[in-house]
């Protein structure tokens, strides 16, 4: 049994992915079937009867609610499925760890979404010697392998170096996890990304080609106008939000904006002012970006600014003509409270993208 932990709707999709390319076809049950997904009979997506996925669910009610509902999606499609709160209260870790301890016991391989995860560091701990997996957990990964080649804390790229108590206490786990994740003569380790990376020697890279989302969804239905991809730069403490409201407005003027897709976790205060600035349509996607934009309808030209989905959404929307623009971020738009290392990261995320258009920042 291949063990799987997600914290995130898009992990949880990357792991449906990664099943789907693995090279060999158990026997599979008859998928339900979905409105909008392409009929026709299904082929097998990969091995769902030999894994079980865990979800660890954040707090937040926008991120929970994305999470039932591919949780749901993942059930559907035959895999097994297990929620297990992990940060309801004090004593909320200790029991979930208490209660995940057999399965880690007997995987035969754990596949992770977010190596920064203080949770998942923990987990790690607990196992030695299992074969892991790190499936894309957004621009994230990239940051990963980064951090990983030049032997650096696992700590995400918008936050500034902490040394209070608290990271001194798991400064032991993050250091143990970063060589559960190092791969060795005896730890073999996986990535399954989309993104462009340099991993260290070692790590096996599986392409992220969403094969299952092209099959199992589309080709959408092609609307007028163009879609604005949202950001939660602002709520990370890295752009401004007068700026990036003031950036919002000129896309939506020069491209004809009709639609915004939120992110899950910006503020819906930033997100009303958006709407009553702009005029846009403020949507909130009950799936990641790249399912909600497969099934349709969406727009003939997409717009984002860095992020995830400038890399993922020429892949999973290939073949259908669907235009994707990425819009740089000015200088002057990043925070006093945006780490040194935001800027470089940001125009490193829209320079390697590929197969999309470059948008100059907004004036």
């Amino acid at each position: 049994m291949n063990l799987a932990f997600v914290e995130s709707p898009v992990q949880l999709l990357n792991v449906l992915e990664w099943a789907h390319a693995q090279p060999y076809e158990p026997p599979y049950p008859q998928p339900y079937e979905h409105p909008r997904r392409r009929p026709g009979p299904p082929s097998p997506p990969g091995p769902a009867d030999g894994i079980l996925v865990v979800v660890l669910p954040p707090t937040d009610p926008v991120s929970r609610d994305q999470l039932r509902t591919m949780a749901e999606l993942a059930r559907e499609e035959g895999f097994a499925v297990r929620w297990q709160e992990a940060r309801g209260g004090a004593g909320a870790p200790l029991r979930a760890v208490r209660a995940l301890l057999p399965e880690l016991r007997r995987a035969g391989r754990i596949v992770i979404g977010d190596p920064f995860s203080r949770y998942v560091q923990l987990l790690l701990t607990l196992v030695g010697g299992t074969p892991l997996t790190v499936v894309d957990d957004g621009t994230a990964t990239m940051e990963f392998t980064d951090r990983l080649a030049r032997g650096e804390k696992l700590t995400r790229w918008h936050r500034r170096d902490a040394r209070g108590p608290r990271e001194l206490a798991l400064a032991p786990v993050t250091r143990l996890a970063r060589s559960r994740l190092t791969p060795s003569r005896t730890q073999a380790v996986e990535l399954f990304t989309s993104m462009p990376v340099a991993p260290p020697q070692g790590i096996a890279v599986t392409p992220n080609t969403f094969g299952w989302t092209r099959f199992r969804f589309g080709p959408p239905e092609i609307a007028p106008g163009a879609d604005l991809v949202g950001t939660s730069l602002v709520e990370t403490g890295v752009v401004d939000p007068d700026r990036y409201a003031a950036a919002v407005a000129a896309l939506t003027r020069a491209h004809g904006v009709t639609r915004y897709f939120a992110h899950r976790r910006e503020d819906s205060g930033k997100l009303a002012r958006l709407a009553r600035e702009t005029g846009v349509e403020i949507v909130r996607p009950d799936l990641p970006l790249e399912l909600v934009a497969r099934r349709g309808p969406i727009a003939a030209t997409v717009l984002s600014f860095p992020s995830t989905v400038v890399h993922t959404l020429p892949i999973a929307l290939a073949g259908t003509g669907i235009k994707v623009a990425v819009c740089d971020i000015a200088p002057e738009w990043l925070r006093a409270t945006a780490s040194p290392h935001a800027r470089g990261f940001l125009a490193g995320v829209t320079g390697s993208a590929r197969d999309v258009q470059r948008l100059p920042a907004p004036v």
